[in-house]
């Protein structure tokens, strides 16, 4: 259980979460596309973008999953890492890190601060791990609302990078 959100419950995911995870990536998809934003994710739903169905089982399989569940449904899921993906142009940190590869909630449960809560176990996560330094990158567009809510969860920005057209932003978080 997690103090900061009563009633969801964080537990390591894996393969078997997969459906899930591929219909809160659908259910954020539509939610950013009724609000106009078609260019953070585009406008195909996740699950049927080239790859994305092998994209989420590597995750849940190759990193470390956490699925974060409300009377034991789950609402979203988080994917942590030892770095920023290879894919993207972003520097690897010059110390160890842990590093927030994929993070979704629910959009039917929007103010439960599910991220938060999430987020909140990357850092408990990340002083287990003996570390002190939580990245994540994200889209920097439309107004900079996602890159808000990472500042409003305790991130810095550090550094911008562009993937194509996609404007994207590191943020970090230091841990004592």
């Amino acid at each position: 259980m997690n103090d900061m959100t009563p009633g969801i419950r964080i537990r390591p995911g894996g393969l078997a979460d997969a459906p899930a995870v591929l219909d809160m990536l659908d259910g954020a998809v539509a939610w950013m596309n009724s609000r106009g934003n078609t260019e953070q994710w585009g406008t195909t739903p996740y699950s049927q973008k080239p790859g994305g169905v092998e994209r989420v089982e590597r995750y849940l399989t190759e990193n470390t999953p956490w699925i974060a569940e409300l009377d034991g449904t789950p609402v979203g899921a988080m994917v942590l890492d030892s770095g920023p993906s290879p894919q993207m142009p972003i520097e690897p940190a010059e110390e160890p890190e842990v590093y927030v590869r994929l993070l979704v909630s629910d959009r039917r449960r929007v103010g439960l601060r599910i991220g938060a809560a999430l987020l909140s176990h990357a850092a408990e996560e990340t002083r287990r791990s003996g570390l002190e330094l939580l990245r994540v990158d994200c889209w920097a567009g439309g107004g900079g609302e996602l890159v808000a809510f990472y500042e409003r969860n305790g991130f810095t920005p550090t550094g911008t990078f562009l993937s194509g057209d996609w404007p994207g932003q590191v943020l970090a978080r230091r841990l004592a």
